[in-house]
């Protein structure tokens, strides 16, 4: 996908930095709110969605807390906390409207290519993960957004559910699923290539690809001054305006330490990489239509909950295992080795360290999984796929990720799982950090965005109109409101043609 815009314009409205999901909703929203807004949007890559977008470097769950059982922690007393589990699954319904929206007003078409129905289960086996697993089906099934899920200790339920997962597993095995049928697999990368689709079409909109941004500076009167560099060529530009969104992924972070505002102090970045088994005997992939996960290992970071996933991709049904963690000092996958040396400054030195220190068994776990055989994977593998045959398998890179480290209220650091918004106090600057479950919740997270950012244009009513249109719960919550659930949830599975 290529821009025909080939002049840097010396002033614009809005600057998004980054090709990726949150780029394309925060364009198309400013679109729709404000037809007459200027958009430049600057890739350091050729195309859009190449990094943790596409969807080989993305999970592809619909992150929707249905089968993720990071999101619905246990404390020491054995009480199961669901509060992260139904922001979540709220925030994806808030997506699901969005994505709604766009099929139905034609911005975008084939809702099929990025986005299909596929069950969401959680898998765990021996007494005490049964037990918890019992506990959190009971937790969840009593909110809507839960409702529908199924939980079974049966070896002949979970037969019918994932039979490749409980093929060769041994009948006295104490093993435990949760089922939710209306789960979703969601191709990223098609989706926010639709979406750039769309853009490049509106007037007022440049999409400059192979551009890098170099430099960022505010001014006295508050706009920020860009220098952009073409990677083709080495031509330099500037461009000004007085808003930037900064949505670059694992290359937010530097770009923050570029901006120089005081609410960057203290945040730092602690690059993980992932590896994926990908199945490539097609009798072996025919017999698993699912999303399973399982539970973490000690010390995991969230990423790196194991999963036995069919996915498609490019057309095409694969089967995924994984994701293995690794340790790379690189913030993107066509990053440098650099990004994480050059990203350590004064300002986040302690907390960098003391969220080191702090983390000792995620380093441990990194540097295990790091050092694993190709028999240490498929150890892993058969703990989900019991028959795996080491020639029916091949090892794939996956994406880049950058886990956010920031200053604990001690002066200490602590190492964030999630994404986080860092806005300016005077509004004109947001940079999106961190990683899962992003891409799912990008359509909350940029409307929030719009509230930080455009306050005043946000609480006016024409706004709020047509952000209703865009998203028709919004200003309500649907996790007490079983009714406007049910019914958000009938029309969306329509217009997506998923289950509902």
């Amino acid at each position: 996908m290529h821009s025909d815009n080939t002049t840097i314009q010396p002033g614009t409205d809005v600057v998004l930095i980054g090709a990726g999901i949150m780029s394309a909703t925060l364009g198309i929203m400013l679109k729709e709110l404000q037809p007459d807004i200027r958009i430049q949007i600057f890739e350091r890559l050729d195309n859009a969605a190449a990094e943790s977008s596409d969807a080989w470097n993305n999970a592809g769950t619909g992150h929707s807390a249905f089968c993720e059982l990071n999101y619905t922690p246990e404390d020491k007393e054995g009480n199961i906390d669901i509060s992260k589990a139904i922001k979540i699954a709220e925030s994806f319904e808030v997506s699901r409207q969005f994505w709604s929206f766009l099929i139905e007003k034609g911005l975008i078409e084939n809702p099929e290519n990025f986005i299909r129905s596929i069950p969401h289960m959680s898998f765990v086996w021996g007494p005490e993960n049964v037990s918890y697993l019992k506990r959190r089906h009971a937790a969840l099934q009593a909110n809507p957004l839960f409702s529908q899920m199924e939980f079974s200790e049966d070896h002949d339920i979970q037969k019918k559910w994932m039979p490749l997962v409980m093929e060769g597993r041994d009948a006295w095995e104490q093993t435990a699923a949760t089922y939710m049928k209306i789960g979703t697999d969601v191709n990223f990368g098609e989706l926010t290539r639709a979406m750039f689709n769309h853009l490049k079409k509106q007037e007022g909109v440049s999409i400059f690809f192979n551009h890098e941004v170099r430099r960022m500076k505010q001014k006295e009167n508050g706009t920020w001054r860009i220098t952009v560099r073409n990677r083709m060529n080495g031509e330099k530009a500037h461009t000004r305006t007085p808003f930037v969104f900064i949505g670059a992924g694992g290359g937010s972070l530097p770009l923050l330490e570029k901006a120089h505002i005081p609410e960057g102090n203290g945040f730092g970045g602690f690059p993980v990489s992932g590896q994926w088994l990908r199945c490539t005997n097609e009798a072996v992939i025919e017999k698993h239509y699912a999303k399973v996960y399982g539970k973490a290992s000690v010390g995991a970071p969230p990423m790196s909950v194991p999963h036995i996933d069919s996915r498609m991709i490019n057309g095409k049904k694969e089967l995924l295992f994984g994701p293995y963690a690794g340790f790379s000092t690189k913030f993107l996958k066509n990053g440098s080795y650099l990004d994480l040396p050059l990203s350590i400054k004064a300002n986040n030195l302690i907390p960098m360290l003391s969220a080191g220190f702090h983390n000792l068994p995620l380093t441990k776990y990194l540097i295990d999984q790091v050092r694993q055989s190709p028999d240490d994977r498929m150890e892993a593998l058969r703990e989900y796929v019991p028959d795996a045959k080491n020639e029916d398998w091949v090892l794939e890179t996956a994406g880049q990720r950058v886990q956010v480290i920031k200053k604990a209220p001690d002066g200490g650091g602590v190492l964030e799982f999630g994404t986080e918004v860092v806005t300016k106090a005077d509004g004109s600057l947001a940079v999106l950090l961190g990683a899962s479950p992003g891409a799912s919740t990008t359509a909350s997270i940029m409307i929030d965005l719009l509230d930080r950012c455009f306050f005043e244009k946000a609480s006016s009513e024409q706004w709020k109109q047509k952000l209703r249109q865009m998203v028709p719960s919004y200003g309500q919550k649907l996790n007490d409101n079983p009714e406007l659930l049910s019914q958000i949830r009938q029309h969306t599975a329509s217009a997506l043609k998923i289950e509902n």
